[in-house]
């Protein structure tokens, strides 16, 4: 892991400023300045910048994306709670973490974070820029931002703004966390009660119908002590031993702020002037993200092919099908 501190403080699109921003990242394979083939991966809510760990079926040795063809970096996004600066981190101004006084971080002011640190490591060319889900819109956003720079693409089950169906996910999700008591207090572990029920709700719309009746029905007549209650308290403890409600809370507000088309005339112009060769896939059975989001996509990005992926998995079919992605990824690139 590798840290990166701006000089200067960063502004972010809502006006607000951050004294001393730091980035944590990792990179994967050697840099050679003008002959490696840069990947640059960005990553999901709750992930980090270790994608050969929590992407391990697409990124790593023999896998689609392979450090010893490209030199990979990842970032952990800005308002997390891994590295990089977030509501843990110590607000230089006061001596104190920020807590619940983080700025807004938009998904633009994280692709503009990240030309930072793309410049520190004097990278002029991203041979392909790859994301799922929030990762997606970072992706959208950069390809925006800097078109010459970035060559391909690609993107699984994300969109290019938020729909009202995540937006009023994420508020359900963050009620969840203000009803804590505990939330709100200058500590850590504040609203981790209401963090587990967060998770929760994400659950529900991480998975399909398909995916919870295949792996946690009940194969007996109980009457108590089901299997999916089980699995979804196992999954918010989960997240609360390895994540912060502050930190949810932040960056469900960075994910409802995602629209490609804010003062661009519109999502469809944003998309029209990305140039990078675009594969844009989707899920069957994504509820969270559908495939009507991807197609538009793809509808609107010159040349861009969209692809459906049969899985069983939903939203999380991003993550879980990594080989199926890698596949697609590797066909689409031959052509």
């Amino acid at each position: 892991m590798h840290t990166y501190t701006s000089e200067l403080p960063f502004t972010t699109e809502s006006g607000e400023t951050i004294q001393r921003l730091t980035l944590a990242y990792c990179t994967y394979g050697n840099y050679v300045p003008g002959q490696s083939k840069v990947v640059w991966i960005c990553h999901a809510l709750t992930a980090n910048a270790d994608v050969a760990d929590w992407w391990p079926s697409l990124v790593g040795e023999g896998k689609a994306i392979n450090p010893h063809d490209y030199f990979i970096v990842c970032v952990n996004i800005p308002g997390s709670c891994y590295g990089s600066t977030g509501p843990l981190s110590i607000n230089p101004l006061t001596g104190e973490p920020y807590y619940g006084s983080f700025p807004l971080f938009t998904i633009r002011d994280m692709v503009q974070s990240f030309i930072l640190l793309r410049r520190h490591l004097g990278i002029e060319q991203i041979h392909l820029l790859a994301g799922g889900s929030m990762g997606g819109y970072q992706c959208i956003e950069w390809a925006i931002a800097e078109p010459a720079r970035i060559a391909n693409m690609l993107l699984v089950a994300t969109s290019a703004r938020e729909s009202a169906w995540g937006i009023a996910i994420h508020t359900a999700q963050r009620n969840a966390i203000e009803t804590d008591p505990t939330f709100g207090q200058l500590k850590n572990d504040a609203g981790a009660a209401g963090l587990k029920t967060a998770r929760m709700i994400g659950m529900l719309t991480y998975r399909s119908y398909e995916a919870f009746v295949q792996t946690q029905a009940d194969a007996d007549e109980r009457i108590h002590n089901f299997s999916a209650s089980s699995y979804m308290h196992y999954q918010g403890e989960k997240l609360v031993n390895r994540f912060n409600a502050y930190t949810y809370h932040a960056l469900t507000r960075s994910m409802d702020s995602h629209n490609a088309g804010r003062g661009r005339g519109g999502v469809a112009a944003a998309l029209g002037q990305i140039t990078a060769r675009t594969l844009c896939i989707g899920i069957t059975t994504d509820m969270l993200c559908p495939v009507a989001e991807q197609r538009e996509i793809a509808a609107h990005v010159p040349g861009a092919v969209f692809i459906e992926m049969q899985s069983p998995f939903g939203h999380d079919g991003f993550l879980v099908e990594g080989e199926k992605i890698g596949e697609l990824f590797l066909n689409w690139m031959k052509q």
